[in-house]
């Protein structure tokens, strides 16, 4: 089993900078994901990070060149480095994980689910 837990969220003018964080209990080799959905929206890919030493990152177009995803495996912690943030990125966030060494970039490909962390742009 793997518990994760985000934080991070929060209010932030266009332009601005938020870091969100995933922290993971139980096994920790799994690729993880952060996810986000807005109102009336399904559930889209945002990034993912293997967990081998290579640690491979995929993105989503809409977020390439302003997120980074990192992790700590000694941490148990998986990172969004979110920056230049739009009206459009504003979203509940999710941090999901699944066992594997590959990237996945559906929602249905995720066995975990944190709680979820809001994220609002606005000035």
């Amino acid at each position: 089993q793997v518990q994760l837990v985000e934080s991070g969220g929060g209010l932030v003018q266009p332009g601005g900078s938020l870091r969100l964080s995933c922290a993971a209990s139980g096994r920790t080799f799994y690729t993880m994901g952060w996810f986000r959905q807005a109102p009336g929206k399904e559930r889209e890919f945002v990034a993912a990070v293997t967990w081998s030493l290579g640690r491979t990152a995929y993105y989503a177009d809409s977020v390439k060149g302003r997120f980074t995803i990192s992790r700590d495996n000694a941490k148990n912690t998986v990172y969004l480095q979110m920056n230049s943030l739009q009206p459009d990125d504003t979203a509940v966030y999710y941090c999901a994980s699944r066992s594997g060494s590959i990237i996945y970039t559906r929602a249905s490909d995720f066995d975990y689910w944190g709680q979820g962390t809001q994220v609002t742009v606005s000035s």
